[in-house]
């Protein structure tokens, strides 16, 4: 298992790297943004895989020929029971014990992130909930959608399984013709059909738990971005990319006139930074292609790879001695 704790750490390197950064200046990810959605998540737990896997392996090394059978041996070691062979566990080194306790602290603290920003969210969410039964009134003819007294134009969603609201102020309805209004209706109730604040929750934890990793950063960043391409795709099924323009232009004019923390404070919030609402406007004001479908293929293809690899490294005896 020696080789295989190598080739992990190499794979985690590039990952960690070279790979995020390319990928986050390449321009075909607006063409498909569900296989470059795809190809971020990917990356993310492959990176993540390999890094706890290399540790995990190189740890084990002295205690069997396979992670299973090191595993093993290293319960029983744990339990004070004969191991298989029964020598195994006498060449544990200082550096194999280092390597085990890093895999686990990592991997505890990945999951202890996790959970901690799942319960920060539903905290914030509750709390903003409150606020919107307060402050807001349903709109007229539009279940699901709230209004809130505000001469900012504004629009975002706020998730809640059966209780998801679409919300707007009354700047934006007053500024937006009805079909401008629509269209951000279905940008809005996209993000929660699609369930978006998934992959920004997942993506958020990602970066709190390990925010020198610049995977966790770019992939954030970039997330936010695709997210909105997504929404942007389905909307322009029912209107026109020039309504859907000129309502992405107004409702980013609010945005940069109001503090997001004062209308969506939660760690999962869609925040549309001046570069995303650029790219967005670009994308619909100079139309490329879309990525041929064996390009896109192909994408999904070394997404699946990226998972199988790392994972094949662990689980398959003998694969890499």
């Amino acid at each position: 298992m020696f080789w295989t704790s190598w080739f992990l750490a190499i794979l985690a390197i590039i990952l960690a790297w070279p790979v995020p950064l390319l990928l986050s200046r390449a321009r075909w990810t607006a063409r498909s943004p569900f296989a470059a959605m795809t190809l971020w998540q990917a990356i993310a737990l492959a990176g993540g895989l390999s890094m706890i896997g290399a540790m995990l392996v190189f740890g084990l090394v002295p205690l069997g020929d396979d992670l299973i059978s090191g595993l093993r041996n290293l319960a029983a070691i744990m339990l004070g029971r004969p191991t298989d062979p029964p020598a195994a566990g006498a060449q544990l080194q200082f550096w194999n014990v280092f390597a085990l306790s890093a895999a686990g602290l990592l991997f505890s603290h990945l999951v202890f992130t996790l959970l901690l920003t799942y319960a920060r969210i539903q905290r914030q969410r509750r709390r903003h909930r409150e606020l919107l039964e307060l402050l807001s009134s349903p709109a007229s003819g539009r279940p699901g959608t709230v209004v809130i007294s505000h001469d900012v134009p504004v629009a975002y969603c706020l998730p809640g399984g059966a209780r998801s609201v679409t919300v707007l102020s009354d700047g934006l309805m007053n500024l937006l013709e009805p079909e401008e209004l629509r269209a951000v209706l279905i940008h809005e109730k996209t993000h929660l059909v699609q369930r978006h604040h998934l992959l920004l929750w997942a993506f958020a934890a990602w970066r709190y738990a390990l925010p020198w990793l610049p995977t966790s950063r770019l992939a954030q960043r970039a997330v936010n971005s695709l997210i909105e391409m997504l929404a942007d795709d389905v909307a322009l099924r029912s209107v026109e990319r020039s309504t859907l323009v000129k309502a992405i232009a107004l409702v980013a004019s609010g945005s940069a006139q109001v503090p997001a923390s004062e209308l969506m404070d939660s760690e999962d919030a869609r925040i549309d930074t001046p570069e995303t609402t650029s790219a967005r406007l670009s994308r619909l004001l100079s139309p490329a292609p879309p990525l041929p479908a064996s390009a896109a293929a192909a994408v999904q293809v070394v997404s699946v790879l990226l998972l199988a690899v790392p994972t094949a490294a662990l689980l398959l005896p003998g694969l890499l001695r």
